[in-house]
């Protein structure tokens, strides 16, 4: 269905274009004025020191969920880097010394100058190791080389930072690690 949207004419003022100029400036010095001696009233935020509100299910920074002995939930699978449309994301596998899981990632590194946070990697991530839950939104490094974040800066989170993520307590350090760390041996057995 085709809509006709109807303008209505110019009249000879608006034609003309100085009045419409001089109005469009008049409302520029008024937004100027406004900043200028009542700052407060702007719907602003001082940013570095105000960090706005980003919701837990916002694809931030990445990071990877660890067992609860410590070591990285990934399985090498390579799933995440090969649904990676910008092809950031790199995985050497080694073989496993727990004989319940066949491959561990001995490398993992994500270039986050590369990388363009659509969160592909994590939806193709098999045992959920990969989230991008961290609420880390702008990072700043003096050189290129430093966005190219490996495997313990992915691992070396705080469980304290996530209290309603029961997977994340059970990380050490994390409320039910104990427990899990329990469940854990008695499955390793």
């Amino acid at each position: 269905m085709v809509r006709v949207v109807k303008h209505k004419e110019m009249n000879l003022i608006e034609r003309l274009y100085i009045f419409e100029a001089f109005r469009g400036l008049y409302t520029t010095i008024k937004h100027f004025l406004r900043g200028f001696f009542r700052y407060e009233t702007l719907p602003t935020t001082g940013y570095p020191e105000v960090k706005p509100y980003i919701p837990r299910d916002y694809r931030a920074k990445h990071r990877i969920m660890v067992r609860p002995d410590g070591s990285p939930r990934c399985v090498a699978c390579f799933m995440c880097a090969s649904a990676c449309p910008a092809h950031c994301i790199f995985i050497e596998a080694a073989q496993s010394t727990d004989g319940r899981i066949e491959k561990k990632a001995s490398r993992f590194e994500i270039d986050h100058s590369v990388c363009i946070f659509c969160g592909l990697c994590v939806e193709a991530c098999p045992v959920d190791a990969l989230r991008m839950d961290t609420c880390e939104t702008s990072f700043v490094h003096p050189k290129r080389k430093d966005f190219i974040v490996n495997l313990t800066d992915l691992t070396s989170w705080n469980p304290k930072d996530y209290p309603d993520d029961p997977q994340s307590q059970v990380a050490p350090g994390g409320t039910q690690n104990k427990q899990a760390l329990e469940v854990w041996g008695e499955v390793k057995c």
